[in-house]
């Protein structure tokens, strides 16, 4: 019998060579790292070699911060590989998504939860808000390619652009479902005006300001260090570690200034990249954020099958399913297809870029954040209406990534 602490250094190890060696195993196959991660949790879990049970409802604390820790990692990473500069014509597709696209999601779903799934207002709106932005961890297989790589079509660029910046852009929307879920105790049972105004001078102007501004000026400082300091500048090490560092500034300074440390880590990266567009030292910041994310993926997906092992989806519903089933097929590439009519993108492009709309940890990180900063009541079938959407989209889209990216990339030649 091992000793737990060797069979944990053991088993750590397993993974750290898995998460070197799946991504190349997995090149040529339509099959994502995220399914395989997926499957090795049931297996472990389903046959009893793990006895803990690692159910989200019990650990959510926990949840939410390994959730919080692989977004910023992956919005580091996301940033520093775009190619493309920021600017309204340039991003228009961008603009499209994240103004058109992602409301018309969040109100869907919300509309969803109340009126097919009998949620309170301040719930639906939590689940609307939490599986409304795309994922930019498990969407690895559908995003540009590394730094200066030119693989940035308008569909991986629109994918890894949205993934970037809506996973910050919904959180005025939790921040609304906390508002409503705290007057649902009061007598008039609805926000006031009073309300509803400081929600959108605070959880919408301020933070959303303060996670942008925060984020240009540690991308500027940042950039300084790295390209502009002469033969003492950072980018001289030639140390991916630096990338952690950025993220962590940037995501905890804003924090401290009430903004959006999602927003601001992504917007940090982008100003970065473009301090010194053309350099090598991008490509080594990116590989080395992307291997701390592989990691700490795998980790919190192993845990996701091992909860579904144990009862997370036990509490679905029929209606839960066909919620599930509406949520990843029509929602949201009925609202991606409305965003872009007019985009004068080609019709396949429109339909993969409304396909591929990911979710994952991201939306774990939402409903862990809502439920221990509110009072929701029971979290049982919100979780596992997220968890079964999750789960959907990891197959469904993990399976279809591949082949369909290899067909635009044959329409092109």
């Amino acid at each position: 019998m091992l000793d737990p602490y060797i069979a944990f250094m053991l088993g750590l190890g397993i993974v750290v060579l898995l998460v070197a060696w799946l991504p190349l195993a997995l090149k040529s196959v339509p099959l994502s790292l995220s399914i395989v991660c997926v499957g090795l949790g049931l297996g472990l879990f389903g046959l009893g070699w793990l006895a803990f049970d690692p159910d989200p409802r019990t650990y959510d604390t926990v949840v939410e911060k390994l959730c919080e820790a692989v977004v910023i990692l992956s919005l580091m990473g996301a940033g520093l590989k775009i190619d493309r500069k920021i600017g309204l014509r340039s991003w228009a597709t961008t603009w499209r998504m994240l103004g058109i696209a992602m409301p018309i999601t969040i109100l869907a779903v919300t509309l969803i939860g109340i009126y097919g799934l009998g949620f309170p207002v301040a719930m639906a709106v939590l689940l609307g808000a939490s599986l409304a932005p795309t994922d930019p961890v498990l969407a690895a297989d559908v995003q540009v390619g590394k730094p200066g790589s030119g693989e940035e079509d308008e569909v991986r660029f629109a994918l890894t652009s949205e993934a970037g910046l809506n996973d910050g852009l919904a959180f005025p929307f939790v921040h609304l479902a906390l508002v409503i879920g705290l007057a649902a105790g009061t007598p008039g049972g609805w926000p006031d005006l009073s309300d509803l105004g400081g929600w959108l001078l605070v959880d919408v102007l301020w933070r959303v300001g303060a996670g942008i501004g925060v984020g240009w000026l540690v991308g500027r400082g940042l950039g300084w260090l790295t390209f502009g300091r002469g033969q003492a500048n950072l980018s001289g090490t030639r140390d991916g570690l630096v990338a952690i560092g950025a993220t962590l500034i940037a995501y905890t300074l804003t924090e401290v200034c009430h903004g959006y440390g999602f927003l601001a880590v992504f917007v940090a990266a982008l100003v970065l990249r473009d301090s010194e567009r053309n350099h090598e030292y991008h490509e080594a910041l990116h590989d080395f954020s992307e291997q701390i994310e592989r990691l700490l993926m795998m980790l919190v997906l192993v845990l996701f099958g091992g909860a579904i092992t144990t009862g997370l989806l036990d509490s679905l519903t029929w209606t839960d399913g066909f919620a599930a089933l509406a949520i990843v097929f029509l929602i949201r590439p009925l609202a991606a297809w409305a965003a872009l009519i007019g985009s004068g993108h080609p019709a396949r492009e429109r339909g993969l870029i409304s396909f591929f709309g990911i979710r994952g940890i991201g939306s774990f990180y939402y409903i862990a954040y809502g439920i221990n900063h509110g009072d929701f009541g029971s979290s049982e079938r919100l979780w596992a209406i997220a968890a079964l959407v999750v789960l959907m989209s990891i197959l469904v889209h993990g399976i279809s990534a591949t082949p369909a990216m290899r067909w635009l990339d044959r329409t092109r030649t």
